[in-house]
């Protein structure tokens, strides 16, 4: 059975750190693309950003540059580590595994990981920016 579990959530003041934990469990994730989603309050679930397989890592602009996204093999976990955040960064985040890798990915220039795309998600973990 396919589990994954975010944690390292929380409330933080604008310019501040969380780092974001997704564990898997009877799935390798090292073998799979695997992307970290969020949605704000009253929006659609976007992806901000994915790795593949291969390591390749990818960016939604609006996070680019305070967002970094790395993998421990040994303890097959995906991290998400976010500096300067910022109110609009608020809500859940959830992490999930790509049906193929192609679904992370930049197209046209553009940040490409839709959620249709991912099959296996986590429950999420909240995220509160705010002063």
């Amino acid at each position: 059975q396919v589990q994954l579990v975010e944690s390292g959530g929380g409330l933080v003041r604008p310019g501040g750190s969380l780092r974001l934990s997704c564990a898997g469990s009877g799935i390798t994730l090292d073998r799979y693309a695997i992307g970290w989603f969020r949605q704000a309050p009253g929006k659609e679930r976007e992806g901000v950003s994915c790795m593949r397989s291969d390591g390749s890592t990818y960016y939604a602009d609006s996070v680019k540059g305070r967002f970094t996204i790395s993998r421990d093999n040994a303890k097959n976990a995906v991290f998400l580590q976010m500096n300067s955040l910022k109110p609009g960064d608020t809500g859940p985040y959830y992490c999930a595994r790509a049906v193929v890798d192609i679904s992370c990915s930049v197209v046209s220039g553009t940040y490409y990981s839709p959620p249709i795309e991912y099959d296996y998600w986590g429950q999420g973990t909240q995220v509160t920016v705010s002063s």
